[in-house]
């Protein structure tokens, strides 16, 4: 499945839940929940292993066994309890609150929608661009959209491109938005270094990269859309 697909997919559901009065933004960010719980949950099983940094009860299976008013105050709960956790985990769900107002569209969209889809599976560049491709028809949205967190990308590109960062650079965005400029200057190091060392992917993903934002939800955009482009980790904040 292509990004613009998913995008597309995800977006037509969007226009379902408006009818409740959830907006743009209240969607990609109940979305940005959800799909940290989906992949934390793929992340456990073969060929990861991977030890899960969500707490059993609130995970993705969790949700998955509930449905009804039952489902609505267990993901209200979990939202909760997991935003006092440390690490990413915490980032991505810090003050985070329930916006749905139906059940039922709650649990279509994690049984119908996110559950039928293998996240983890998916390349960085499909999954990361459908991600950037949410945020830019958030940004889009002369009502209620992020606009002014969401950079342009041929701006973003012709800035990095006067810039040329170089492997071993720090690269700092101390407004960072949604994570363009890092995303992009990233992308750049990797693109004009075709020759980097497992050692020097794993420092640019993991300790090259800083932002800094003063709003807590772009924040917390941010901070998922560079994870489900490789950056980051549970003991990696790349953005604060």
């Amino acid at each position: 499945m292509t990004s613009s697909t998913i995008v597309q997919k995800l977006w037509n559901y969007c226009n379902v839940l408006r009818d409740d009065g959830m907006s743009y933004g209240d969607y990609v960010e109940q979305l940005t929940y959800l799909l940290f719980l989906k992949m934390a949950d793929e992340r456990t099983k073969p060929p990861y292993n991977q030890a899960s940094p969500v707490p059993e009860k609130y995970s993705w299976q969790s949700l998955l066994k509930k449905d009804g008013d039952e489902l609505f105050d267990h993901y209200r709960h979990s939202l909760e309890k997991l935003g006092n956790e440390k690490g990413l985990l915490g980032l991505i769900f810090n003050k985070s609150q329930n916006k749905f107002q139906d059940p039922a569209k709650l649990r279509r969209l994690i049984v119908d929608l996110i559950d039928k889809e293998d996240w983890s599976a998916m390349s960085a560049d499909v999954k990361g661009d459908a991600y950037e491709g949410l945020l830019q028809k958030n940004a889009e949205d002369v009502k209620g959209g992020a606009g002014q967190y969401f950079t342009p990308r041929p701006l973003i590109q012709a800035m990095v491109d006067c810039v040329a960062p170089k492997p071993g650079d720090t690269i700092c965005d101390p407004a960072c938005g949604t994570g363009g400029f890092l995303l992009a200057a990233h992308d750049y190091v990797v693109k004009h270094n075709p020759n980097l060392t497992k050692a020097e992917k794993k420092k640019l993903k993991q300790e090259t990269l800083k932002g800094y934002e003063l709003v807590q939800g772009v924040v917390r955009l941010c901070a998922m859309n560079l994870l489900l482009h490789g950056i980051g980790s549970q003991d990696f904040e790349p953005v604060e």
